[in-house]
């Protein structure tokens, strides 16, 4: 009899090309390259194409993608009609996962796909992805305003990524600093080995399922609280504390009911989380800005502190989630948004 594995523990389905994860050490590499490095000096339309195409791209080669992205933004006036017709209290993640199943309905889909040759038709996929890619941001940004009962505001071409999504979200185009942590974000958001999330795509995309059905199922998976809602439950936490002082109370109350902590340890990770470790940065960078802490990051540094001397010895910090949330509440995203920005 077939011994039965609970949830896969333990069973290596498949080894990742793309990313990389020494746990120990707490390293994290997009193709070679370390995440510290493109979170600091790559785009997010660079770590794109470097995700797709296994190398870093020459100038042209960006140029080329940064356009086809630009000029990929706009959604069909059918997509929109459908957003608008959605439940404006449903979550944005269900309504993400609407939308982008109903984009797959306005593109024919590839022979070599739908006809089930057994091979990728590699120019279909890759132009579908660019499609993918531009309109998610789109998706996103736009529900912001659908939901409220205003128009969506229209993408720029003359924005890069980051830029545009923050000034569809806001009506405002971003400062300088705002659109690097966000294209930072993204950028550490982009890839993390075989996570729940690229499971479900790969299981979907072995039945030759096209490219839009695939990212759906993802998204759906992503969805999870499990899985991608961690850091609104973060802020969510951090709100319930209220101030530094409460720390040691609420969390010898949860270590009592032996709760979660939310943004707390990662199966990869012995260590800190190494993009934690570049968020956290980024929050200093934030309050420098500003010319003090919130008092979010205040509670949420004196949590880790006191987690740290507690749960440190067995292995467990902060990981992504943690800081993440604390960020872009700082920017004014509403916390629903959170998971929908991790799929962008």
């Amino acid at each position: 009899m077939s011994e039965y594995l609970p949830g896969l523990a333990g069973v290596p389905a498949t080894k990742s090309n793309i990313s990389d994860i020494d746990g120990e050490k707490g390293i994290l590499a997009y193709r070679g390259y370390d995440i510290q490095q493109l979170a600091e000096k790559s785009t997010f339309e660079e770590t794109s194409l470097l995700l797709l195409d296994g190398e870093l791209p020459s100038a042209a080669s960006l140029e080329e993608f940064d356009q086809q992205l630009r000029g990929e933004r706009k959604l069909k006036y059918n997509v929109r009609e459908i957003m608008k017709n959605l439940p404006a209290t449903g979550h944005p993640m269900e309504m993400l996962q609407t939308a982008i199943a109903a984009m797959g309905m306005f593109y024919k889909g590839s022979k070599v796909l739908t006809e089930g040759y057994g091979q990728e038709d590699k120019y279909y996929v890759h132009s579908m992805s660019v499609k993918i890619i531009a309109r998610v941001a789109t998706i996103v940004a736009a529900w912001q305003h659908v939901r409220n009962g205003y128009d969506p505001i229209e993408p720029r071409s003359d924005l890069t990524h980051a830029e545009n999504f923050m000034y569809m979200m806001t009506g405002l185009e971003p400062d300088p600093l705002t659109a690097r942590i966000m294209d930072a974000c993204l950028i550490m958001h982009a890839e993390h080995t075989i996570n729940a999330s690229t499971f479900a795509a790969m299981v979907c995309a072995s039945t030759l399922a096209g490219p839009f059905r695939v990212i759906a199922a993802a998204i759906g998976t992503l969805a999870g609280p499990l899985h991608g809602g961690a850091n609104q439950r973060v802020v969510e936490m951090l709100e319930e504390i209220g101030r530094p002082e409460n720390v040691k109370d609420w969390l010898e109350m949860k270590q009592e009911e032996k709760e979660v902590i939310w943004g707390m340890g990662h199966r990869e990770y012995k260590t800190k989380d190494p993009r934690a470790i570049i968020l956290q940065k980024m929050v200093l960078d934030w309050a420098d800005k500003k010319g003090d802490l919130s008092p979010m990051f205040e509670t949420a540094l004196e949590l880790e502190r006191q987690c740290e001397e507690i749960l440190g010895p067995k292995g467990v910090y902060p990981n992504v989630d943690y800081y993440s949330g604390i960020l872009y509440s700082e920017m004014g995203i509403p916390t629903d948004q959170f998971t929908p920005i991790f799929a962008v």
